[in-house]
């Protein structure tokens, strides 16, 4: 066997691409040093305090716009677009199920500056929870006085809803009658001797 010889030449095999190792090893280390700076200057802001999650202290309107049409373009601003509109985060959610998942949900509460830890309440403000309760249960109580004038009242009202429905309907009827009633010419009637075919009864 021949020895290969190391310096023949006529062969060019300069395309192909050289690595400096050197050169890539000193990117590298650049390239770590300057991700542990950003590291650094994220870790040196103080952390954001959120206040722990708070009771609403507003109603849920899900039915205002229950049953109701609407036309919906494409151009329209999101807050007259189809579907639920979050005012804080700016977004339509298409239903209440996940309307009500998002105002729940984490990215709306930290928009609100709320985390979703729930402050442990002391046992002084359980006790006063109860007696609000309490004093709210003891208020609102119904006798059974008040519940048989609450039934009257809805009788009456019920009445006076079918006569007024009875009323409509007699004054709709009078309205037909008269219109299906045809215009009579009392001068041709007359000459006939007759006045009309209605009879004197009612």
């Amino acid at each position: 066997m021949a020895e290969p010889n190391n310096n023949v030449v006529g062969i060019d095999n300069t395309f192909r691409k050289k690595f400096d190792r050197e050169e890539y090893l000193q990117r590298a280390r650049e390239r770590e040093e300057k991700e542990a700076e950003g590291r650094k200057s994220k870790a040196r802001g103080p952390p954001v305090q959120r206040k722990p999650l708070k009771q609403r202290d507003y109603e849920v309107d899900l039915e205002s716009r229950l049953g109701k049409t609407q036309v919906v373009t494409p151009i329209a601003p999101l807050s007259q677009q189809a579907g639920y509109y979050c005012s804080v985060c700016e977004c339509v959610v298409k239903d209440s199920a996940n309307y009500l998942d998002h105002i729940n949900g984490k990215k709306h509460q930290r928009a609100l500056g709320m985390s979703m830890r729930v402050e442990r309440a002391s046992l002084k403000q359980v006790q006063e929870r109860f007696e609000v309760l309490k004093k709210r249960k003891d208020t609102t109580s119904i006798t059974v006085q008040d519940f048989e004038e609450r039934m009257l009242k809805q009788q009456q009202e019920e009445e006076e809803r079918k006569r007024q429905r009875r009323e409509k309907k007699k004054e709709k009827k009078k309205e037909k009658a008269a219109e299906e009633e045809p215009e009579e010419d009392t001068d041709i009637a007359a000459m006939m001797g007759f006045g009309g075919f209605r009879t004197s009864k009612k």
